[in-house]
C-alpha cells in the first residue's frame, strides 16, 4: 500500500516539473530569439607601433619631373622599299648557284648562271635581222640608180626605202634584246646567262636551288637583295596607349641580343587598322642599321610623352619589395608607422627611385625599410 502511494506522488511531482517548465518557455519571449552577435575590431596589419622611433632615420620624398613613358616590343624586319627582286628574263635550267640565302653580296655580283634556249633564239633573230637590213639596204641602192635612169617610178624608190627603214628597226630591236639578256651581239652566245645582283645588300629570300628551273618572267624570282642599311621594328600598341604614338617622333630601342645599347627610331607609320582579335595597332619604326641588326631579332621600343609629370622620388633602401609589390613606411601620429604600398618606377641617378604613385613629393618615409620590416618582426 505505501509504494502505490510513493509512486502517485512521484508521477504528480514529475507531472508539475513539466508544467511548470512550458509555462516558463511561454512567459519569456527572449528565450525563442538568437544570442546576439559580438563585433570584434580586427587589427590593423599595416599599422605598426614603434617604442622608440627614433632609431629609425626619416627621409623626405623629393619632386622629380618625368615624361610618360610607353613600352612596348616588337621584331625587326627588312625595309621593303628597300628590297630588290632578281629577275632572269630568260627561262631555263639553273646550272651554277654561287649566292645563299643569308649572304652579303655586291652590285655586279654573279649570283647563278641559267642554261636558256632563249639565247640561241635571241641571236638567230640577231641575225636574220641583220641580213635582212644588208638586203634591204642594196635594194634600196639599185632602186636609186634605177629611178636616176628613169627605169622605175617614185612609188618604187619609196617601197624600198620603207624596207630600209623597217630591217634598221629589227636589227635595233633584237640587238637590244641580247642586251637585255646579258649578250654581246659581236660574239656567239653558248647559251648560259649570268644572272647578276642589281644593288648591294644581303639576300633575304632564295626561291631556286641547283639543276632548279627557271621559267622567266612571271615566276618565283630566284632571289631578294634587301639594304639592310635601314630596317623597320613594327610593334603592336593596345588601343588605349595610342594616344601616346605620334607621326615624326623618336622612340628608344633596345634589342635582346644587345640589352645595353641603346638606338633611335623614328615613327613613320602608325597602322590605320586594328586588330579585332588582341585591339592592337601596327607601329612601324624606321631605323639606322649599324650592322648588328637582323631580320627576325626581338626588341622593345620605349615612347616618351610630351606632358611632364610631377612625381616622388625616394632612396631605393626606403623601398620595400614584399610579395610582389613595392611599400613605403609612413610615420603617422604618435608612435606609430603605417605601411603604405606604391608603385615603383625608374631607378634614378643617385641610388634614388622614382615613386610613379602612393606617396606625395614632401612626404617622409623611413629611410631604410627593410631594418624597419625586420624589427617589427621581431616584436
Amino acid at each position: 500500500m505505501k509504494r502505490r502511494v510513493y509512486g502517485i506522488l512521484a508521477c504528480f511531482s514529475i507531472l508539475c516539473l513539466f508544467a511548470s517548465g512550458c509555462g516558463g518557455d511561454k512567459s519569456d519571449p527572449k528565450a525563442e530569439a538568437p544570442p546576439p552577435l559580438k563585433v570584434q575590431r580586427v587589427e590593423d596589419r599595416n599599422l605598426f607601433h614603434v617604442d622608440h622611433p627614433e632609431r629609425f632615420q626619416l627621409v623626405q620624398a623629393t619632386e622629380h619631373i618625368a615624361t610618360p613613358q610607353l613600352r612596348v616590343t616588337g621584331t625587326v624586319n627588312p625595309d621593303i622599299s628597300r628590297a630588290v627582286p632578281v629577275i632572269s628574263l630568260a627561262a631555263g635550267r639553273v646550272v651554277e648557284i654561287k649566292a645563299r640565302l643569308g649572304d652579303m653580296v655586291k652590285k655586279g655580283q654573279v649570283l647563278l648562271t641559267v642554261q636558256s634556249a632563249d639565247i640561241a633564239g635571241a641571236f638567230s633573230d640577231y641575225q636574220k635581222a641583220v641580213a635582212d637590213e644588208k638586203l634591204a639596204a642594196t635594194q634600196l641602192e639599185r632602186a636609186k640608180f634605177l629611178y636616176g635612169k628613169g627605169a622605175i617610178s617614185q612609188n618604187d624608190l619609196q617601197i624600198a626605202e620603207n624596207a630600209e627603214d623597217k630591217a634598221k628597226v629589227d636589227v635595233a630591236n633584237t640587238a637590244e634584246k641580247l642586251r637585255v639578256l646579258g649578250i654581246s651581239t659581236f660574239d656567239r652566245p653558248s647559251g648560259l646567262i649570268e644572272i647578276q645582283a642589281p644593288i648591294s645588300g644581303v639576300i633575304t629570300d632564295q626561291q631556286v636551288t641547283n639543276a632548279a628551273g627557271v621559267a622567266g618572267l612571271g615566276s618565283p624570282n630566284p632571289f631578294t637583295i634587301s639594304d639592310l642599311s635601314y630596317v623597320w621594328l613594327l610593334c603592336d600598341v593596345y588601343e588605349n596607349d595610342l594616344g601616346n604614338v605620334r607621326l615624326g617622333e623618336t622612340a628608344d630601342i633596345r634589342l635582346n641580343a644587345y640589352p645595353d645599347r641603346i638606338f633611335s627610331g623614328v615613327i613613320n607609320n602608325i597602322g590605320p587598322v586594328m586588330d579585332p582579335n588582341i585591339r592592337t595597332a601596327k607601329v612601324r619604326l624606321e631605323i639606322r642599321n649599324p650592322g648588328m641588326m637582323r631580320p627576325g631579332m626581338f626588341a622593345s621600343a620605349t615612347f616618351h610623352g610630351r606632358e611632364k609629370q610631377r612625381r616622388a622620388a625616394v632612396p631605393a633602401t626606403a623601398v620595400l619589395h614584399l610579395h610582389d609589390r613595392d611599400w613605403v613606411y609612413v610615420p603617422t601620429s604618435g608612435n606609430q608607422f603605417r605601411r603604405t604600398e606604391v608603385v615603383g618606377g625608374d631607378m634614378l641617378s643617385g641610388s634614388m627611385q622614382e615613386i610613379v604613385s602612393g606617396i606625395a613629393p614632401g612626404q617622409q618615409v623611413v629611410g631604410n625599410a627593410l631594418e624597419f620590416q625586420n624589427s617589427a618582426e621581431q616584436q
